[in-house]
């Protein structure tokens, strides 16, 4: 990445910024300004999230913020309300206190004399979210937004359900957010008010978990802040980014066939990060194609870029799967529009049938699917976050656990681009149950690469507001849409579509074992495939601004670990999110972060199944103004019986060898959908 020092503006930085809303609350704010904004005014962009802009984000901030100003523009960062130097609580995510504080931020901003008063919001995941949620508010000032891995639909899409059932990364992220909301504020910005802000919300911290687990399915709580319910609420321009390696893609066809605003799409390789310097490569240089987008919507400028087809797309290459990629050789597409015209994506159907995966063909019997409640081990990380070992590996193990269809080889290969679609009849032994479909890549050596999955848990089949338990043994007519995919299948290689009944660490298991029959018939997948030609790459190379100085007095070490009681069957899979130990050198703040995430399951008795979470947080200053010393654990349990869950966590916060606060949670949560 080319870091780029030469801007057009000189730079003013202001560390610490304090917006006081109507009702006293101090937000803080970390904003970068060209030198002379004052005397000429320029557009803002913000960009609004709880990860503290001291640490949490900073070396991102780095990279990207002063970039903007360089270029003309105030790039503002804010803290939430009972986040980093912020005052306040955070009560939830997405919560109409943090949308009506966003409106309070921007008119601050449009106020400004260095704005001119006009203003882009940009965020990636949480910060992507509240663009879409503050666009549909339609605050005057506010003319576009970046939306990167984010979603129109709280329930379908986020981190907490998946087709109806419950993520791991349910449990996991409300965790990691009981960890990093007892972060400190900094005494170096704040004062001596440090410890009483952090003791109100060490005593006030909110159990996420508990909330998420009270609604099951997709209810009026999951309906506030999902655009989807309104998309003709969003008049703002809205160009959306997401990565394959990301869990926030299926978004990104919802939100282009429905959204009747100006709209562009961007689909590269990358996990969960900014595509200027995300893994896989190609990184690409996202803040000039931002500068484009602020350039045409804010300035007037017209740079083309609306010129352009709305969709660009990376088509991986398929590649022997590895749990980890550091570059995807692949090509780039285009396309005008989604749903794509014909002449661009055309739908092959194929049967799973007893001749495997073919284009004729019938099921003439019925088949068993008869996954023990350990399959899945193999699916890799919901949401590649922390750099570690997070992409699925080789999926011989988990397809033999599975009912598979295998194609003939394809001589010249394919061009997969959009969302297959399986369409079967199912029955389930028991009243509840979930079926998994994967789409696998074969190689002639026999090694399975995933290439796009689904999952649904068959109590919502039909719609996941409305709770159906299937009738056992009774056919259910069931159509799942895999995750969007652009992907070429390599000459020679096979496709296999493997059907289980669980996977586990996905998505908590069913309230008991159901193993499923494949209904005899014409199961088919509907297969979209990409038929115009590949494009020369259309982004210039990445570009930063000057990196936050850091010293590494620890480096990350994330690793992810799968072991097996052969005595009882239990399966354990075990992440460890590492982020070492640094010490920022600009301001002498040390923080250390790490996790440990462990998920059990048995191969039979889903009563078995459990969960526990540990996160420790350190962070100090040895010298110099604000010094202190400070250290948090956080614990999250979770187990069940066939009628309830059982939650429990616990976090204890030090300064020094000093206990500020113990805190304990205890809950039962009755199982209605899952």
């Amino acid at each position: 990445m080319k870091i780029r020092q030469d801007f057009p503006h000189r730079v003013r930085e202001i560390e610490n910024q304090w917006i006081v809303l109507a009702d006293g609350t101090r937000l803080a704010a970390r904003i970068w300004l060209p030198e002379d904004a004052e005397t000429t005014p320029v557009p803002a962009i913000l960009e609004y999230l709880p990860y503290r802009k001291r640490d949490g984000t900073a070396v991102r901030d780095e990279l990207t913020h002063p970039w903007f100003a360089g270029h003309g523009y105030a790039s503002v960062r804010v803290d939430m309300r009972g986040n980093g130097e912020s005052d306040g609580l955070m009560e939830d995510e997405y919560a109409p206190q943090e949308q009506a504080d966003a409106l309070e931020v921007i008119d601050w901003i449009a106020k400004q004399p260095w704005c001119d008063g006009k203003l882009g919001m940009m965020g990636i995941s949480w910060g992507g979210f509240n663009g879409l949620q503050v666009a549909a508010l339609k605050p005057e000032p506010l003319k576009a937004i970046i939306t990167l891995c984010s979603t129109d639909d709280r329930y379908a899409d986020d981190i907490h359900y998946k087709g109806g059932n419950m993520l791991l990364e349910n449990l996991g992220w409300a965790a990691t957010m009981l960890s990093f909301s007892a972060a400190v504020p900094d005494p170096a910005l704040v004062g001596e008010r440090w410890r009483e802000m952090w003791k109100h919300r060490l005593d006030n911290m909110p159990l996420l978990a508990e909330t998420w687990l009270n609604h099951q399915h997709r209810d009026d709580y999951w309906k506030h802040g999902s655009i989807c319910e309104s998309y003709e609420d969003i008049e703002a321009a809205v160009y959306m980014i997401s990565g394959w390696g990301d869990s926030y893609i299926n978004t990104i066809p919802r939100m282009m066939k429905n959204l009747s605003c100006p709209k562009k799409a961007l689909l590269g390789p990358w996990m969960h990060k900014y595509p200027h310097f995300a893994i896989p490569d190609p990184a690409i240089g996202f803040l000039q194609e931002a500068l484009r987008w602020w350039d045409y919507w804010l300035k007037d400028i017209d740079t083309g870029i609306m010129d352009e087809p709305e969709c660009t797309f990376y088509l991986q290459d398929g590649v022997p799967p590895a749990p980890k990629y550091l570059e995807r050789p692949g090509q780039w597409v285009r396309t005008h529009g989604w749903p794509a015209p014909t002449d661009e994506i055309e739908t092959a159907t194929l049967t799973l049938s007893d001749n495997g995966l073919s284009g004729d063909g019938e099921l003439s019997t019925d088949r068993l699917i008869a996954s023990p409640l350990t399959a899945g081990s193999l699916q890799g990380e919901y949401i590649p976050l922390w750099f570690g070992a997070d992409f699925p590996p080789d999926q011989r193990r988990d397809d033999g656990l599975s009912l598979t269809f295998d194609s003939a080889p394809y001589i010249d290969g394919l061009d997969i681009l959009g969302q297959p679609t399986i369409n079967l009849s199912i029955a389930s032994a028991e009243d509840c149950g979930q079926l998994h479909v994967r789409l696998c890549d074969i190689a002639p050596s026999g090694e399975s690469a995933l290439i796009t999955y689904g999952t649904l848990n068959l109590n919502l089949r039909d719609d996941p507001g409305k709770i159906t338990p299937p009738v056992p043994g009774e056919p259910m007519d069931v159509r799942l849409s895999l995750d969007l995919i652009g992907y070429r299948l390599p000459k020679g290689h096979r496709l296999r579509v493997a059907l289980s009944s669980a996977s586990f660490p996905l998505v908590w298991s069913p309230n008991k074992r159901a193993d499923l029959t494949l209904k005899a018939g014409r199961p088919a997948l509907e297969l979209p495939l990409f038929r115009a030609e590949p494009i020369p790459m259309p982004f210039e190379p990445p570009e930063s601004a000057t990196p936050c100085r850091i010293e590494t007095l620890r480096a990350g070490q994330p690793r992810r670990t799968i072991s097996e009681d052969v005595g009882s069957g239990e399966v354990t899979v075990c992440v460890e999110d590492d982020m070492g130990d640094v010490r920022f050198e600009d301001h002498g703040l040390r923080v250390e972060q790490r996790a440990k995430e462990v998920y059990s399951s048995h191969p039979t008795e889903a009563t078995r199944t459990r969960a526990d979470i540990e996160w420790v947080y350190r962070a100090s200053r040895d010298e110099g103004e604000g010094q202190f010393s400070v250290e948090v654990t956080s614990r999250y349990h979770l187990h069940c019986d066939e009628t309830t869950f059982y939650l429990s966590a616990e976090q204890r916060a030090f300064e020094g060898e000093a206990l500020i606060s113990e805190k304990s949670w205890a809950q039962e949560i009755p199982r209605t959908a899952i």
